[in-house]
């Protein structure tokens, strides 16, 4: 009896001890189970971290887009460019202008250096030759610039046979005009043809050892007289008869026949 007793006492005390152990057991795993629950709920959280971190990237980059629509900083950066090509358009038009004013003043310069002024008497030399035999009805005047610049030899000579200040004109024939004014260059001449008497001998001709040319300036007659020595044997000139052509580069059939 007392032997079924103790042992009775042994049974219960083993399956208290086990029961202890399986309890350990059983906290060991409900402590895991708390922590892998543990995990689990923190991985969710920081799946939520993850998806906050996801709306902040989001909000980034929306920010970022907005940014970049601040892009109109990019459209900012285009104005620059577009305010870059209008720098360059300005260039451009810089340009233009430049050559418009060196263009402009180069011609202008152009033009006024092909104007050349008025020859005076001090810039050109004349002399007289006999145009044909005896009896002389015409001569030829040449006018050389002796200036060392180009000068415009305007209209024709004014020619006096006698006393400048008692002489008759000699009238212009107006179909030996050209079309255009003489500019002469250094060195360069020009020439008129002049009829002094209509031939034969005649009671009012008169022997002429020199006579007087006077120039055109712009505004009509230029002061100072030019003294033309005539060809060897003096000129019969009958004033009444006497005409002159105009300056002109070469002597001209037909315009200086008269």
């Amino acid at each position: 009896m007392r032997n079924h007793r103790k042992n009775t006492v042994l049974a219960a005390a083993a399956i208290a001890a086990l029961s202890l152990g399986l309890t350990a057991c059983g906290g060991g795993d409900d402590a895991s189970g708390a922590k892998d629950a543990g995990s689990a709920t923190a991985s969710p959280s920081t799946a939520g971290t993850g998806d906050g971190g996801t709306a902040g990237g989001a909000t980034a980059n929306q920010t970022a887009t907005k940014g970049g629509s601040g892009s109109t900083g990019g459209s900012a950066s285009g104005g620059s460019t577009a305010g870059g090509s209008t720098a360059s358009t300005g260039s451009a038009g810089g340009s233009k202008a430049g050559s418009g004013t060196g263009g402009s003043t180069g011609s202008t310069g152009g033009k006024s250096s092909a104007a050349a002024p008025a020859c005076a008497y001090g810039d050109i030399k004349v002399t007289a030759a006999k145009a044909d035999e005896v009896p002389t009805e015409h001569i030829t005047l040449t006018a050389t610039n002796t200036s060392g610049r180009s000068c415009t030899l305007l209209e024709y000579p004014l020619i006096a046979f006698g006393p400048i200040q008692t002489a008759k004109d000699v009238p212009a024939v107006a179909k030996s005009k050209p079309a255009a004014p003489v500019v002469l260059k250094p060195g360069a001449p020009a020439y008129a043809n002049v009829r002094i008497a209509l031939g034969g001998a005649h009671e009012d001709n008169r022997v002429v050892n020199e006579f007087n040319v006077n120039l055109f300036a712009a505004q009509g007659p230029a002061e100072g007289s030019i003294v033309v020595k005539a060809p060897a044997g003096g000129l019969a000139v009958d004033e009444a008869a006497a005409k002159t052509g105009y300056w002109t580069y070469e002597l001209r059939n037909g315009a200086d026949e008269f």
